[in-house]
């Protein structure tokens, strides 16, 4: 019996600190990852349409997937509540 107490209680104890996520934080995560995902590509696109020549061309592509990986971190950081940067 005690021994089923402490496994119940190991198994209930991550659902008690799970974070509660709002639809309308949600629903803003979803549009920002959209609008940004957009924007990033669009760049990304113009890019390849440019005909840049090739070491300038990979580090314009390496420098929109930092960005969007940065933007991306700030985005799940965001979530938790202590985003890098500020989007409001």
């Amino acid at each position: 019996m005690k021994y089923a107490l402490a496994l119940l209680l190991v198994l209930v104890s991550p659902l008690a600190f799970a974070a509660t996520i709002s639809i309308e934080g949600l629903m803003q995560f979803v549009l920002y990852i959209i609008v940004i995902g957009l924007v990033l590509w669009l760049l990304w696109w113009l890019v390849g349409y440019a005909a840049l020549p090739e070491p300038f061309a990979k580090i314009a592509r390496i420098i929109l997937a930092v960005i969007a990986v940065f933007f991306l971190i700030n985005l799940l950081l965001g979530l938790v509540g202590s985003p890098i940067i500020s989007l409001r």
